[in-house]
């Protein structure tokens, strides 16, 4: 199952909330760095628990090969994990 404008959007609202409103959906969503906009460990931690638990899927942080910088990258990610039978957007 491919990367959606809809989850695109859903999860550029997680990366917003696990920073406690830090890093604005607008500015995820124009592209660039998610560190560089203020995502800091703490947040990336939250950001991984809420992926688990929204879409049922594993984030593996120290997987090799996987970068994991932009919201792009991250939706890549879920796109390719996520199972057939999961919801698009919760």
């Amino acid at each position: 199952m491919g990367a959606t404008p809809e989850l695109r959007q859903r999860v550029a609202e997680l990366v917003s909330a696990a920073t406690g409103g830090e890093v604005s959906v607008a500015d995820l969503t124009a592209g660039g760095s998610m560190i560089a906009l203020g995502l800091d460990s703490l947040g990336l931690l939250r950001l991984v628990d809420a992926i688990e638990l929204e879409y049922g899927v594993e984030v593996d942080l120290q997987a090799p090969g996987r970068g994991l910088d932009t919201l792009d990258d991250l939706v890549a990610l879920v796109a390719g994990a996520r199972p057939e039978h999961s919801p698009a957007v919760r």
